[in-house]
Formats: C-alpha cells, sequence, structure tokens
C-alpha cells in the first residue's frame, strides 16, 4: 500500500498511508458543490462522481456510491468497529463506509478529501 510516498506532504502521508483521518469540516472538498470528478490522489483512478456525493452532515465529503472500484476491509481501531474503504486500484486509504445515507443505496462513503483529486467538469 502507499506506493505514492515520495509525492505525499506529511499530512497526506498520515491519512493515506498511515489510515489517519483529517479535521471535520476543515478540509477542501466537504462543502464542494461543482460538478465534477473525484479521484485517487496516489494513482488517478476514478472514484466518485459529484452527482451521488450529499451532506451528511459530517464534515467530509460523502457520496452514497462510487463509480469506480472500491475495497472494503474491517477496522476495529479507535475501539469502533467499521469497515474502512480504499481504492481499489493502488489500496490508499480513502475513509470509511456506513450504513446511513440516502436512499437508494443507503450508504455513506465518508471519505477525507485529503485522499482525493477533484476535477471539475466543465
Amino acid at each position: 500500500m502507499c506506493n505514492c510516498k515520495n509525492k505525499l506532504t506529511d499530512f497526506e502521508k498520515y491519512v493515506i498511508c498511515e489510515k489517519g483521518t483529517e479535521p471535520a469540516f476543515n478540509n477542501e472538498y466537504w462543502d464542494n458543490k461543482t460538478p465534477g470528478i473525484y479521484k485517487c490522489k496516489c494513482c488517478d483512478e476514478v472514484l466518485f462522481s459529484s452527482e451521488h456525493k450529499f451532506d451528511s452532515g459530517t464534515g467530509w465529503p460523502s457520496f452514497y456510491v462510487p463509480i469506480g472500484k472500491i475495497l472494503e476491509a474491517p477496522d476495529f481501531t479507535g475501539g469502533m468497529v467499521r469497515v474502512e474503504v480504499m481504492c481499489g486500484n493502488c489500496k490508499a486509504h480513502l475513509g470509511h463506509l456506513f450504513g446511513d445515507g440516502p436512499a437508494p443505496t443507503g450508504l455513506r462513503y465518508c471519505i477525507n478529501s485529503t485522499s482525493l483529486k477533484f476535477e471539475p467538469k466543465y
């Protein structure tokens, strides 16, 4: 995992390679309403679309469905039981998956802005 370490800042390494979390409401894309696509910061894999982004009130970008390949793994850190989500191509840590999202999936992919690159749709 994290074969892009050399091109990341220390904070990006913490989030993407060490499975950290960025601050809520203090990250680049939590309130982004511009149409476009979100890619993996490490490998440019297309992961999410603004069409599936919603305001979860959590302070992180939230999506109810991915458009790219996402890997899931159990995460028992921090005294919680969660589902970690990673880029399906390079396994970079993206965030977590919860079952409290909107219809039609009922899922909430809670993703760190730090793990993403945004490309606006023109």
